[in-house]
């Protein structure tokens, strides 16, 4: 299988049944992802060999805006596309195998998980998943410890506290938090 075709396999959200060619791709793609950040996270690099590793991990030219501080683990990493003057505190994972969409200046906070898989109910049928991607917009914000789950937008300035678990869309200038995520307050912009 070719990423291109599992890419496309991806974005139709249709399901990952275990076994399956996609998800022997996923598996050979988690490998090829832990070799690479496991060099990420196991030495000092200046931030522009970290982008470096970064457009390796993601396949993808990455732009020198981009700020990581490791350690940083993702499962797939061929799936995640990055804006420009985004920031990612150290801990924070990736499971992008649905598809991680960042929008420019974006601040992720430590220990910070994105979540783009979902496993099926049914225990008969509990190895399959669901991929759906994940999209931040421009200007938001994620606190330490956040966790979004698949499928879910936020929208631009919108700030998700320190700890809150993002089950559904989060409109733009707005503060969320709590387990599940739930309006606090409106941003006025000034």
């Amino acid at each position: 299988m070719k990423l291109e075709e599992y890419l496309d396999y991806v974005k139709s959200c249709k399901r990952i049944v275990g076994g399956s060619k996609e998800h022997e791709f996923m598996t050979e793609k988690l490998n090829e992802a832990l070799v690479i950040t496991h060099k990420i996270n196991c030495e000092y690099h200046t931030p522009e060999e970290i982008q470096e590793l970064f457009a390796e991990l993601t396949n993808t030219q990455i732009n020198p805006t981009l700020r990581v501080m490791p350690p940083f683990n993702t499962d797939f990493g061929k799936n995640i596309h990055i804006g420009e003057n985004v920031f990612i505190n150290s801990g924070c994972k990736m499971q992008d195998q649905g598809g991680i969409y960042i929008g420019n200046d974006v601040l992720i906070g430590h220990n910070a998980c994105l979540l783009t898989l979902n496993h099926a109910f049914e225990p008969s049928k509990r190895v399959d998943m669901y991929p759906k991607p994940i999209h931040i917009e421009d200007k938001a914000w994620l606190g330490s410890n956040v966790t979004v789950l698949p499928g879910v937008t936020i929208g631009e300035g919108a700030v998700i506290a320190a700890g809150a678990v993002v089950t559904k869309d989060v409109s733009p200038n707005s503060v969320v938090g709590g387990i599940p995520a739930k309006l606090i307050k409106k941003i006025d912009d000034e």
